[in-house]
């Protein structure tokens, strides 16, 4: 017997969103399996953040339709939205009254939910137990988006949704919370949309690239598939990091 499909776990139909008389998103289709690790990219004010607060509802679009597990969001409150994704952000938004323990339980807490997961979910993005109890401005910052990892991993989500969750730390960092992030990823099950502007950890890390340009797809496949793409545009961002890598060949 063949192989079964992956069953589609997120759908976008003709997404569209306008400010003023631009339309940040255009008639944006996209269909993600359970499962996938996906990454956005594009130029800055292409559509990407727009359309992934679309999907957990930051943003109304002005038309189209946005499915998760087959079930229309718009059909859904908010709230009981949210708590099946996971949400990280470049600037993390820790609370700085709360320590560590606290940051991370304030979502299954507002779920209604009394399990302590603090322990486990340090754990799990490989940070000391003893961490708990202390301070967001008593970490670094690839410890703060560390716990900002585990925070929206707390109500247990399928879905993760990522803006540049990494583009604020320095490069070493950066790779490292990159590795260690797909592999969470991949043990966990996790479905996974991250914008990123660094279009080497988009070529490392993901199993499909999505090149948004002006509120449109231009450009939709594997890393291996993207790389000889012949739009010209999209051509332009992909050839970036393999001229840093010849000038670094050349040194």
């Amino acid at each position: 017997m063949p192989p079964q499909p992956t069953p589609i776990f997120l759908e976008i139909e003709g997404l569209t969103k306008r400010h003023d008389h631009r339309a940040a998103l255009d008639r944006v289709s996209l269909a993600v399996p359970a499962g996938q690790f996906v990454a956005l990219v594009g130029p800055s004010g292409s559509g990407k953040t727009t359309l992934l607060k679309s999907i957990n509802r930051l943003v109304e679009p002005d038309e189209g339709l946005i499915r998760i597990d087959g079930r229309d969001i718009s059909d859904q409150p908010v709230a009981r939205l949210r708590h099946g994704i996971g949400y990280v952000i470049q600037s993390i938004g820790l609370f700085p009254h709360m320590n560590v323990a606290e940051n991370i339980e304030i979502v299954p807490r507002l779920m209604g939910s009394t399990e302590d997961r603090a322990a486990e979910l340090l754990d799990l993005v490989a940070l000391p137990a003893d961490m708990a109890g202390r301070y967001p401005r008593e970490l670094s910052g690839g410890q703060q988006q560390r716990v900002g990892v585990a925070r929206a991993l707390a109500a247990r989500p399928r879905l993760m949704l990522m803006d540049e969750p990494f583009g604020a730390l320095d490069p070493v960092t950066r790779d490292s919370l990159g590795s260690a992030y797909r592999d969470l990823h991949d043990r966990l099950g996790l479905t996974t949309l991250m914008v990123t502007h660094d279009i080497g950890e988009a070529l490392l890390l993901a199993d499909r690239i999505v090149v948004l340009i002006d509120g449109r797809i231009r450009a939709d496949a594997a890393p291996a598939e993207i790389v000889s793409n012949p739009d010209p545009d999209v051509r332009a961002m992909i050839d970036v990091p393999r001229r840093q890598a010849e000038r670094l060949a050349a040194l």
